[in-house]
């Protein structure tokens, strides 16, 4: 009798064993002749050397299949040992799939901007995400820097937003400026924790293979073999996206996401993100993509909120431009 120990890696126990071990019954079933014992992220069997080679390679599918799909469920685990495929029967739309997130929720380009988004992702190493709330220009942004993260194509992620005021204050909130800035960020976990199972995401974060800062900390830093992020680039001053956007070191790959119609600078300060969409336009290696009203996915009422406020802008910019008119007379 031959003992092997196979780890699970960083896959969580509880998601590969199932509920009250579910799961691992299933396998002691399929696998009669051996011994199995799960102890925390472990597996312990003995048996003969050709069975427990076999078992070897079904459990390197499974694992392969959870870090693929970010679940396994019993029919999934039964498929895969008997007939030996990682793959699932069928997708819906395969093409438009960014990667599967967990519980296998899959995470696609839902709108025609996202997909355009992802496309100008593969061609360029920097890219210009412009759009309204709502329109999943982060969310997509984050899959895609998760995607290539998992296929080996970069070392880490680097998720970053300006600490730009949006009529609160930072002053009075407890804590160093990380935690003060936390509260910016959330919208950037929410998306980590909605892609990546929650004990693989905090031993990224440890590692600092996932990395959230503010945007002060990325002066004189180069980012090499990274996938980065900067969310709400609208509120960055030229100097402040000059300075982000000339981080980029070796294997870097750049996206800068944001809406220009929620400025938050004071008025005296003019929007580093559009001055970018105008000078960086004809650069090659640089994509621009706009997503507009017809892109948000949130709730109905976001996209009419987002227009009565468009609406009530151009009136305003009209009525402006009236009186100028009327005074030039």
């Amino acid at each position: 009798m031959i003992e092997k120990t196979i780890s699970l890696g960083s896959i969580d126990p509880l998601e590969f064993y199932g509920v009250n071990n579910k799961k691992l019954e299933v396998l002691r079933e399929l696998f009669p002749k051996l011994n199995i014992v799960a102890r925390g992220d472990k597996i312990i069997v003995n048996g003969e050397n050709g069975l427990l080679e076999l078992f070897e390679k079904k459990i390197d599918l499974l694992i392969q299949h959870f870090d693929k799909y970010n679940v396994l469920t019993l029919s999934n685990l039964k498929r895969i040992v008997l007939e030996g495929s990682p793959e699932l029967e069928s997708l819906d739309n395969p093409e438009n799939i960014i990667l599967f997130g967990n519980n296998g929720k899959i995470i696609r380009a839902r709108t025609h901007n996202q997909k355009v988004l992802v496309d100008s992702s593969a061609k360029n190493d920097m890219v210009f995400a412009f759009g309204p709330a709502g329109s999943g220009k982060t969310y997509t942004a984050i899959a895609l820097a998760v995607k290539a993260l998992r296929n080996g194509e970069v070392k880490k992620i680097i998720l970053s937003r300006p600490a730009v005021e949006a009529g609160e204050s930072l002053g009075f909130l407890p804590g160093d400026l990380k935690e003060k800035i936390d509260p910016y960020l959330q919208p950037l976990y929410d998306a980590l924790s909605d892609m990546i199972p929650p004990k693989k995401l905090a031993e990224y974060f440890h590692s600092e293979i996932i990395q959230i800062a503010p945007l002060a900390y990325m002066r004189g830093r180069t980012l090499n073999h990274a996938f980065v992020i900067l969310d709400e680039a609208q509120n960055t001053t030229t100097k402040q996206l000059k300075m982000f956007l000339t981080r980029m070191g070796t294997n870097g790959k750049f996206m800068i996401t944001g809406d220009i119609s929620q400025i938050d600078l004071p008025k005296k300060q003019s929007s580093g993100m559009v001055q970018a969409s105008r000078i960086l336009k004809n650069i090659e290696g640089i994509g621009m993509v706009y997503f507009d009203n017809r892109d948000i996915i949130r709730h109905r009422l976001v996209k009419e909120i987002v227009s009565a406020y468009e609406k009530d802008e151009e009136k305003r910019i009209e009525k402006e431009n009236k009186k100028s008119e009327t005074k030039e007379q």
